[in-house]
């Protein structure tokens, strides 16, 4: 099996600055309290591909409602290769949870980036039955597959990343 990749917290400051962008009210207490409970992504079972990656406070979505969710997680990853983030497929299934972007792609560079490559991940529940999600603290909601990559013989692109998410365009 290859081992291509590290898991890290961000520091607290990155998941402070984050999580305030999307919860304002949130007290420090309980942004400590978040960032203390942070759980770093895992696989299940020996033979699961994708690695779990849980959330940091608790969430409900009503259909049709979006949430970005700042996990707290950044990742290491060797050049060559990068981590693909989907839904799990049984929240697919049963909410039709959805990535909003359809697949998170995190670049081996993201994690030198100015936000320390802070993976955020916007979620929707789609639910075309009326099923409103509820996800609790702690419980897993993406999972994230190391891929591999190839480049085309004439590239010659010598840039560095600097900035976050979107920051390459």
């Amino acid at each position: 099996m290859n081992k291509v990749g590290r898991f890290e917290k961000v520091s607290y400051e990155q998941f402070a600055t984050d999580i305030k962008d999307v919860f304002p009210d949130f007290s420090e207490d309980n942004v400590r309290e978040m960032y203390d409970g942070i759980k770093l992504p895992k696989r299940a079972t020996a033979g699961s591909a994708g690695n779990d990656f849980f959330v940091p406070m608790d969430i409900t979505l009503e259909p049709g409602q979006s949430i970005k969710v700042p996990t707290g997680i950044r990742v290491r990853i060797n050049p060559g290769w990068w981590l693909g983030c989907f839904p799990r497929s049984g929240l697919g299934f049963k909410y039709r949870i959805q990535l909003d972007n359809t697949v998170g792609v995190i670049d081996s560079d993201y994690y030198n980036a100015k936000n320390e490559g802070h993976i955020m991940l916007k979620i929707t529940n789609d639910s075309r039955d009326g099923k409103t999600l509820q996800l609790k603290s702690g419980d897993a909601f993406a999972q994230g597959i190391f891929l591999i990559y190839g480049i085309t013989y004439d590239d010659d692109v010598e840039s560095t990343r600097t900035g976050g998410l979107g920051s390459t365009d």
